[in-house]
């Protein structure tokens, strides 16, 4: 097993990568869209049926594709060009979406046509997500890692939070046909930003006509595969291949504690993040008493932080990210039982700003490790496995989330999310332990 990267972040060399800008500036662009997206059908469906479990079932709704997709979408990630699979999955969200603006404008649209659209969306980012992260590895230099996930990560949390901000100020004039035009829009230039990282198909396989890890007969249907002689041998072998493919990669994760420990804790952190939303709106409306504006805030002060965390890790030595991995989880878990309590809107923005600099710390953290140790031809499924548990948490803590919050109250709601938040405090002291060990 390789040990995490430890080089000097080289800012010069990050973005010198031709690749690398158009990587970054599609994953903005994108996550731009997708929170505008996200922040505003959260906020319509609060304030059109005033149902915190409405709003779970919006979260519950994109996430639950997560279950199923994954577990194809790793094999397919492993094996294809990465970045036309993001493209075409930036295409199809985007029809989607401007699909469901369509409907908004013309004033037909009901909650049905918006959970349609989250499902659509929701499926195309199940697997976009374990595509665009296994991306970074194959248009960065591995000695620079942990500076290119910080930099996805800011592109990623600003871009989406700042969306969410973005909304909480032009909801009541643009509506939610606005929002949702401006989303679908985002998607084709993210789609064309992703097409211009590189030229020509590139296979996370291309050193491997026939990657070791097939057994005889899986080598014998890849023959029929290519040849197309007997079409009935070639779907067989394509069956037995991707059967291979995903036993090999349970088989990896097996063997990689220190894989798993990291696995756990970023998909709990990602579970919590997107569950969150749920009362975090609630906290807006009902605690704050501020508004769509006020949320808008709230989404601003976490991408101040996420920015802030992401430059911070960036330029720590290893053993003081390990540190600060543990020390920012704890952060998580301490934090949202704070937050309830607090009445004023510039201490609960201050709050997310401490949530937003805490997830982005460890997440770059967590990010580079994985890349730094995991082979590239095994990322698209190491990340799609990640992405079921996310799935399964997020749609266990959206639907808890929004029931509690609504039946019980909202500081129950930040509280389970605290206790969320110190169970990964545990695997993250694990994952530290064994990097330091690797190291």
């Amino acid at each position: 097993m390789a040990s995490p990267a430890t080089t000097r972040v080289d800012w010069k060399l990050i973005w010198a990568q031709r690749g690398f800008r158009y990587f970054f500036l599609a994953m903005f662009v994108s996550l731009f869209g997708s929170g505008m997206n996200f922040t505003g059908v959260s906020w319509y469906i609060l304030s059109s049926t005033h149902s915190t479990i409405k709003v779970s079932l919006q979260v519950i709704v994109v996430t639950l594709p997560g279950l199923l997709v994954p577990f194809l979408g790793g094999v397919l990630i492993d094996r294809l060009d990465r970045r036309y699979l993001g493209v075409l999955l930036d295409l199809a969200r985007g029809v989607a979406v401007l699909a469901a603006a369509s409907i908004a404008w013309r004033g037909h649209l009901e909650l049905w046509h918006l959970y349609a659209m989250t499902l659509i969306t929701g499926t195309g980012s199940a697997m976009y997500w374990a595509t665009v992260n296994a991306l970074v590895q194959e248009v960065i230099p591995p000695s620079q890692f942990t500076g290119a996930n910080a930099a996805v990560l800011i592109g990623v949390q600003s871009g989406m939070l700042i969306a969410g901000a973005f909304v909480g100020f032009i909801y009541d004039s643009a509506g939610i046909a606005g929002i949702l035009a401006i989303d679908g829009a985002t998607y084709f230039v993210s789609a064309f930003c992703l097409y211009q990282v590189r030229r020509g198909y590139v296979s996370p396989r291309e050193s491997q006509r026939y990657p070791r890890e097939y057994s005889d007969a899986t080598e014998a249907t890849a023959e029929a595969l290519e040849t197309g002689e007997n079409p009935e041998v070639a779907e067989a072998g394509l069956s037995l291949a991707v059967y291979a493919d995903l036993k090999e990669g349970f088989a990896y994760l097996r063997k990689q504690p220190v894989v798993r420990a990291l696995g756990v804790t970023h998909s709990i952190m990602m579970a919590g993040v997107v569950s969150a939303n749920v009362v975090l709106v609630a906290l807006a409306n009902d605690i704050l008493h501020a508004g769509a504006r006020g949320l808008g805030f709230l989404e601003a002060g976490w991408a101040a932080g996420a920015v802030t965390g992401g430059l911070i890790a960036s330029q720590l030595s290893q053993k003081l990210r390990l540190i600060l991995y543990v020390a920012a989880i704890v952060g998580l878990a301490t934090g949202h039982t704070v937050v309830p309590f607090v009445s004023l809107l510039i201490g609960a923005v201050a709050m997310q700003a401490l949530f937003g600099m805490c997830r982005a710390l460890a997440g770059v953290v967590a990010q580079s490790s994985l890349m730094s140790i995991v082979p590239r031809h095994f990322m698209g499924r190491t990340q799609s496995a990640m992405a079921v548990l996310t799935t399964i948490l997020q749609l266990l803590m959206s639907f808890s989330l929004g029931w509690i919050a609504q039946r019980i109250s909202i500081i129950a709601g930040f509280s389970l999310l605290a206790l969320m938040y110190g169970g990964a405090s545990f695997f993250a002291a694990r994952a530290r332990q064994l990097l330091s060990q690797i190291s």
